[in-house]
């Protein structure tokens, strides 16, 4: 695979932007993090330093921004829900072209159709998912703790040689890189895993080791209605394998809405939780558990 240089913005250097911000400018990309005065200033003075098993431990020099000015190959959307509405002013759309690709890192499946809305015809939606642990500890501070970082790239309407440009430039720079066809079975592949997950984690303040072990019956008729939604929308799961997935993973194991919690910052509740019991009534489809549990999370948010 060549490395063909790009030059990609990175709105919201956190955890996962901050890493693949990181990733990318070390292996000869330009690099723009679009994020507020304090991060930026703390990013130009110092860079982005990733602390990384898997990475090494390695500091990159990046350009910052408080909002794109600069034309771009890819801007790479990797803040959470709760802040996207404010965060996309750093993106505004008289500053990217049709030569751009949005590309949001973002958790649940309703965000590609409400990006191609903000958006319109101002430039093409692709979007990723991510499997990786990485935290940001402080501005410009990244520590990687998993093993992996796989994304899956996807898009529908955009064409087959944008995408692997793209991957392309991801893979050379580390990053375990897949171009999928079918953009629904990309989203629902990563709902059907995180949902479950996310749900349990947070609503009892236990690691994945505890939920599986503890809470195994909730867990599995979790996933089965998870399962379920997913192949009503057209993207059928297997729920033995995430299953097997969880139980193949650390006991430790938090996920980021757990973490939020723990943190009181606010839940991405709605654009995982909510959104698989709209995607449930939508289809028809019964979810007594989700539906209880999104609710008891709902009144303790």
């Amino acid at each position: 695979m060549t490395n063909e240089r790009l030059t990609v913005a990175v709105l919201g250097p956190g955890g996962v932007g901050g890493l693949l911000a990181a990733l990318l400018a070390r292996a000869g990309n330009r690099v723009i993090c679009l994020a507020g005065e304090e991060t930026a200033r703390a990013l130009d003075e110092n860079g982005i330093t990733v602390h990384s098993a898997r990475f090494g431990e390695f500091t990159a020099r990046v350009e910052t921004a408080t909002e794109l000015r600069d034309p771009v190959d890819a801007a790479l959307i990797t803040v959470k829900h709760t802040t996207l509405a404010t965060a996309l002013d750093r993106l505004p759309a008289k500053a990217l072209t049709a030569d751009t690709l949005v590309v949001p890192f973002l958790n649940g499946v309703e965000h590609p159709a409400s990006l191609r809305a903000h958006y319109a015809d101002a430039a093409p939606v692709a979007p990723a998912t991510i499997r990786v642990e990485s935290t940001r500890v402080a501005p410009g501070v990244i520590e990687h703790g998993s093993p992996f970082a796989d994304i899956d790239l996807t898009g529908d309407t955009v064409p087959h040689d944008r995408l692997n440009s793209l991957a392309g430039a991801l893979e050379w720079s580390g990053l375990n890189t897949r171009v999928l066809p079918d953009e629904t079975a990309a989203l629902w592949a990563k709902m059907s895993f995180l949902a479950p997950f996310a749900l349990l984690t947070t609503r009892y303040g236990l690691p994945l080791g505890e939920i599986r072990t503890h809470h195994r019956d909730e867990l599995t008729a979790l996933v089965e209605e998870t399962a379920a939604v997913s192949a009503a929308a057209g993207a059928p799961t297997d729920p033995a394998d995430s299953l097997r997935r969880y139980d193949a993973f650390p006991p430790p194991t938090k996920s980021s809405m757990q973490r939020d919690a723990e943190s009181d910052r606010p839940l991405e509740l709605d654009a995982i939780g909510g959104a698989l019991l709209r995607a449930a009534d939508r289809h028809g489809v019964p979810v007594p558990v989700a539906r209880r549990v999104v609710e008891e999370l709902r009144r303790h948010a």
